[in-house]
């Protein structure tokens, strides 16, 4: 029987500069708080700087000698998004970065909101602002083996669709099968399409993708688990399925460390219909697998978000 991967399999980060987002709870802040434990210096920027401190010092007091930099990040604003890379590139310079994990997002949010850029809350947040930020700081990622973009996808992306002709929602708004899965199925298109590019590039960087399985964290509190609704109900029934953020956090950690990870790769749970359980290789669905979506979903991504990643690319190869 395969001996199941824990963290305690997490090899040394020494020297090496992480940055994550959502950091400040859930998985984000249990991935952040092993990879302390190993050595790693991270970066946490959430969207304000007391919740970004306030991650900071719960790591420093299970990990005192952790090396942390806190900032902030909303990324459901694209001028924030470009602010925190400006601020980034400049106290980090060249390339500088060993791994980018893009876990941030919202779930399931009630009612459609619009964030200051015209773009469906779930959408901006899950899926441009992991795009225009990844675009933005790929030049400061090292073109090494092992520097590694993380982006944590869900479970429920599976059940998503890339509506071309209601991205934000406008037409109609479905809060949880939906604008959500949408977006996490956003998320784990990018990642396949990014390594496709990256490996065109010859750029040694990995592009892979996580998800937690069911994993209870505060996403329920403000999404489908809040108030008395028929998806809180659900979501009590499932709950037996369910694990909590620490074992939640484990496949995102395989993805960003484990040496056995392929390019393009997705990884979750091994229980039942990958709700919780130990990291292994999860199934990437038919519809993350369509290219002709995913270069239509990157030109519409670039167009919307005003990032491109044409020239970023190629400086990887150069560098």
């Amino acid at each position: 029987m395969k001996t199941p991967w824990t963290a305690s399999d997490i090899p040394s980060q020494q020297g090496r500069r992480v940055l994550i987002t959502g950091a400040n709870s859930g998985i984000g802040f249990h991935t952040a708080l092993e990879l302390a434990r190993h050595g790693a210096e991270l970066i946490l920027p959430a969207r304000t700087l007391a919740k970004a401190d306030d991650a900071a010092a719960r790591i420093r007091a299970e990990v005192p000698g952790a090396t942390l930099h806190t900032d902030i990040l909303d990324l459901a604003d694209q001028g924030s998004v470009r602010a925190f890379a400006a601020r980034t590139i400049e106290r980090f310079p060249g390339p500088s970065l060993d791994l980018l994990i893009n876990n941030a997002g919202v779930m399931a949010i009630p009612t459609r909101e619009v964030t200051v850029d015209g773009f469906e809350r779930q959408f901006a947040t899950n899926y441009l602002g992991p795009f225009a930020l990844t675009a933005l700081l790929l030049p400061s990622i090292k073109p090494h083996p092992g520097s590694r973009i993380v982006a944590v996808s869900s479970n429920a992306g599976k059940y998503g669709k890339i509506a071309f002709d209601n991205l934000q929602s406008e037409r109609r708004y479905s809060p949880m099968f939906g604008a959500y899965t949408q977006s996490k199925l956003a998320d784990l298109i990018f990642a396949v399409e990014l390594q496709r590019r990256l490996t065109a590039a010859h750029s040694p960087i990995l592009s892979v993708a996580a998800h937690p399985g069911y994993a209870v964290t505060n996403l329920h509190d403000s999404g489908p688990g809040s108030g008395n609704s028929p998806m809180k109900i659900l979501l009590n029934l499932l709950h037996p399925l369910s694990q909590d953020a620490h074992h939640g956090a484990l496949p995102t950690l395989f993805a960003a460390v484990s040496p056995t990870v392929q390019p393009g790769g997705y990884y979750g749970p091994d229980g039942f219909l990958e709700t919780k359980g130990n990291p292994t290789a999860a199934k990437i669905v038919p519809a993350a697998k369509d290219q002709a979506v995913a270069v239509l979903l990157w030109e519409q991504s670039e167009r919307l978000t005003g990032v491109t990643f044409a020239s970023l690319v190629r400086s990887q190869v150069s560098a």
